[in-house]
């Protein structure tokens, strides 16, 4: 029995990953709190990455807004990156 076409599109709709829209990091900094994948965005780290440091309890500091909804301090992750800098030491 062929499958019909609207069946195959609604297949095809199901199996796509959601897409998130993204201010630019100028205007995310900007916000006072960010969630998991405006701080992704910011400090490249996966959101997977994200998500398991909270089971971990390690990595940023985070806010559990309600049972579902994280939020991350802008400062917080700012002092995150900052405190992790790579340098390069010069021999002569």
């Amino acid at each position: 029995m062929p499958v019909s076409k609207e069946v195959l599109v609604r297949e095809k709709k199901s199996n796509r990953r959601r897409r998130v829209q993204l201010a630019p990091a100028n205007e995310l900094i900007k916000k006072p709190f960010l969630n998991e994948y405006e701080v992704s965005a910011i400090t490249g780290r996966a959101v997977s990455t994200l998500r398991n440091d909270r089971h971990l309890r390690r990595g940023l500091p985070y806010l559990r807004v309600s049972q579902r909804s994280i939020r991350y301090r802008t400062p917080d992750v700012m002092n995150f990156m900052e405190a992790r800098p790579i340098t390069f030491e010069v021999s002569e």
